[in-house]
């Protein structure tokens, strides 16, 4: 799944493409899940209203139109966007169709724009969707009102990450921030880099944190997050940026993926173990622990 860098860069993609366009059919294809909206509605409050901006909330984008509805739209595992017109891009899952002719086998919801664009998505495994809802009341989806803060907001500071931490005082701290109730779109790549730049262990439980620790891992966060921004999302065989292109950040990775090389701040060798159920980068000398034995540096 794509974490919050990722889907950024599809927002700030689309926002520079639809905005001002209005959609004007909608064709649904052999998935009705992907589409699960009434005709009624669709007909009331999507077509012919133009598009206000794109937004995204954690790892879900949303389309707000003039008629006060939005698309909601979740690209889960292999969910593909594709604009067609002067110019076209594609992000989402990379293969065949965003270069191809479209609508194909995988397309499940073809947009048309009163100008001739096209917005397609795409999905092989049928797991995402795009749904309708009136814009007042997508804060009371489900998913929405259980979500935690956004990382990369002004608004979100080293005390609120804090008092959400406290909710899981005695989980690991890989755990926690991966909780998508404690805080938005940390996925597991983001995970193992910030707790790396904080030289906190994986496996630290919550409760034992100095607020220092916890301020140190909310700027290794941000910093974390928005470099991934800056480069387009990781590199990952099931995601690329909003140009159609893979994303760079993983060239710039210092644990993830890393095991067995060099640590690039104190030369030990990244490990690679098991927290929170997840395979998970470390280094063990700088990023000490009571569970583990500290290695000795070469």
């Amino acid at each position: 799944m794509p974490e919050l860098p990722e889907v950024e860069t599809v927002r700030r993609g689309l926002q520079s493409l639809i905005v001002g366009k209005i959609p004007t059919k909608a064709m649904v294809f052999d998935s009705p899940k992907s589409f699960p909206n009434a005709l009624t509605d669709v007909e009331q409050f999507l077509y012919g209203a133009t598009v206000k901006s794109v937004r995204r909330r954690a790892k879900v984008l949303l389309i707000d139109l003039s008629s006060d509805y939005s698309l909601v739209i979740h690209l889960k595992m292999t969910g593909q966007l594709v604009f067609v017109g002067d110019q076209r891009f594609a992000a989402g899952h990379p293969n065949d169709s965003m270069v191809g002719v479209l609508p194909d086998r995988s397309t499940r919801v073809e947009l048309t724009f009163t100008d001739g664009t096209h917005l397609y998505f795409n999905d092989q495994r049928k797991f995402g969707w795009v749904k309708l809802f009136p814009t007042i009341e997508v804060p009371n989806i489900d998913f929405m009102k259980k979500v935690g803060p956004e990382p990369l907001l002004d608004d979100f500071t080293p005390e609120i990450l804090y008092e959400r931490l406290q909710r899981r005082k005695k989980s690991i701290i890989k755990a926690a921030i991966l909780d998508q109730t404690v805080l938005a779109g940390v996925g597991n790549i983001y995970a193992d880099e910030s707790l790396w730049g904080a030289r906190i262990h994986p496996e630290t439980r919550v409760g034992d944190l100095s607020r220092d620790e916890i301020t140190k891992l909310h700027h290794e966060i941000r910093a974390v997050m928005n470099l991934s921004i800056e480069k387009g999302g990781s590199t990952n065989k099931n995601y690329v940026n909003a140009e159609g292109k893979k994303g760079s950040y993983m060239e710039f990775a210092n644990v993830f993926r890393r095991e067995g090389q060099a640590c690039n701040r104190c030369g030990a060798v990244i490990t690679k173990i098991r927290a929170a159920g997840r395979g998970t980068h470390v280094c063990l000398y700088c990023q000490t622990s009571p569970m583990r034995e500290q290695p000795v540096l070469p």
